[in-house]
């Protein structure tokens, strides 16, 4: 029996035409998962989908119906729906004075409150299924502080705490919950802080015992153990995948 083993799986990953979220689809899909996908760029949604061999959807996944629809519109396609990826983010940079209201409010809705959406629509599917498994998306930045990204670091704080919540209230119904904390990973919403912080590249160099930043590829294996049966009596962990960073004094 190969544990890790996702053929005839179903899998959707929000903000998976990029990054952290492409490279976590791609793992699935190479375990055998059959991939649906969410995000807001249309060209890239399209040449993800193509390299994986799924579907894609559009969907500003701050709206409630939106989230629901997502999780029906992929259980029209592909049958069914084992895994769910929470992995949707964006951030502002800025000093916590600095922001309004409306700028927290756009980033704690895209990358908590979807999170808690998608998975509260996917629960009875997974329920009726015998089970299922969601894998959350944090950050360093569940861990620790930063100046610059005070909503960013609030909502991965709490996509901690909401995997932990879920993972108790769904163990009954075999449904795993767990938290992914990416290190410092080479990406779009990355280079543009590197662009905004001064010396960022180094300072992260300098304290990861890996001596590189992560790629995206490194998150393939951590998707692919949490959503398959060598997890099945993991949940409510938060794992970080960051080249050692989080425990470099």
């Amino acid at each position: 029996m190969n544990l890790f083993d996702l053929e005839g799986k179903a899998a959707l990953v929000t903000g998976g035409n990029g990054g952290i979220g492409l490279g976590m689809a791609r793992g699935l899909a190479a375990a055998g998962a059959r991939v649906a996908i969410v995000g807001r760029d249309a060209r890239k949604n399209a040449a993800a989908a193509r390299e994986l061999g799924g579907v894609a959807f559009e969907a500003d996944l701050r709206e409630e119906a939106a989230c629901r629809e997502v999780v029906e519109r992929t259980v029209a396609a592909l049958g069914r729906l084992d895994i769910l990826v929470n992995n949707a983010g964006i951030n502002i940079r800025k000093q916590p004075q600095e922001y309004a209201a409306s700028e927290w409010r756009e980033v704690l809705e895209t990358n908590l409150t979807s999170a808690f959406l998608l998975s509260q629509a996917a629960y009875p599917r997974m329920k009726r299924a015998g089970g299922g498994k969601i894998v959350n998306v944090g950050s360093m930045m569940s861990l620790f502080g930063a100046s610059f990204a005070a909503p960013y670091a609030a909502s991965k704080g709490g996509i901690v705490q909401l995997t932990r919540a879920l993972a108790c209230a769904w163990a009954k119904d075999n449904i795993q919950v767990n938290a992914v904390l990416p290190g410092w990973i080479d990406t779009d919403l990355t280079r543009r802080a590197r662009e905004q912080v001064a010396g960022l590249y180094e300072r992260v160099l300098a304290r990861t015992p890996a001596g590189r930043w992560g790629e995206p590829s490194d998150l393939a294996g951590i998707a692919v153990f949490l959503a398959s049966r060598a997890s099945d009596f993991v949940t409510g962990a938060a794992i970080p995948v960051d080249g050692g960073y989080s425990v470099q004094g």
